[in-house]
């Protein structure tokens, strides 16, 4: 399984995912889950994956095709063709159908067969930055002012914070800051999420990838906010009047 999740700001976005993938106990690997491409100065898009690691390699392997086969033979429609933010998404959404259509007739069709997500996240041009959620059927939505954060995979240990904390006026330090506490909680609880992290930070309008990092488990940074956390947590739960029995 994996986690995985992505924050669209008024000054940008953040998005991170988690490396691990098993296929039980004794069978943990670590793959990548966090993707991008870029034209400089024109447009740049992240895509975070969630699922069956062989669907969501291909779905990346066939936008990668995409956006090299238009520099060798000016192909269209793809990536590097698309004009708004949701042509984008819609190209997305499309080639997890492909790669479903083209792999059903061959393979047991069941629940999990090709079970995927997408965090999709990219700025084209003077369009501001969008945030999608793409599930395997293709179809998606979008964040929002009211909803500015979307997460998939294993969830659920590290949403508490960001129902409490986020903010789309956060800063973007402070939104990366609130994502990894998010991995802390989720790394605590859940033994199929585990580091390292990779961590994609964008501004606005900046229209270059060039704020990502790796998170080790013996990171400075992570190990002391992990450190941090817990006590903030302890003494927080100290200060609080005792129930009255």
């Amino acid at each position: 399984m994996t986690y995985c999740v992505g924050m669209l700001l008024g000054d940008g976005f953040v998005l991170a995912a988690d490396t691990r993938t098993n296929a039980g106990f004794d069978n943990v690997a670590t793959f990548r889950k966090l993707h991008s491409w870029s034209q400089p100065g024109e447009r740049v898009f992240a895509l975070a994956t969630s699922g069956n690691l062989a669907t969501t390699q291909a779905v990346v392997s066939l936008l990668t095709e995409g956006t090299l086969s238009l520099r060798r033979r000016g192909a269209v429609d793809n990536l590097f063709t698309a004009k708004t933010m949701f042509q984008a998404a819609r190209i997305v959404g499309r080639a997890a159908r492909d790669v479903q259509k083209t792999d059903e007739g061959h393979l047991f069709k069941s629940e999990d067969t090709f079970s995927a997500n997408f965090l999709f996240a990219g700025q084209i041009g003077a369009e501001r930055p969008r945030l999608f959620q793409i599930y395997s059927a293709g179809n998606f939505i979008e964040a929002t002012a009211d909803t500015a954060f979307l997460q998939i995979g294993e969830h659920k240990y590290g949403k508490p914070i960001l129902d409490r904390v986020s903010d789309p006026a956060m800063r973007l330090g402070e939104a990366a800051k609130m994502l990894l506490l998010s991995f802390d909680s989720t790394v605590r609880s859940n033994l199929s999420v585990g580091l390292p992290i990779d961590l994609l930070v964008y501004a606005r309008d900046a229209l270059k990838l060039e704020r990502t990092r790796r998170i080790e488990r013996d990171d400075p940074y992570f190990v002391k906010l992990s450190s941090d956390w817990g006590k903030a947590l302890r003494k927080a739960f100290a200060d609080i009047e005792e129930f009255d029995i």
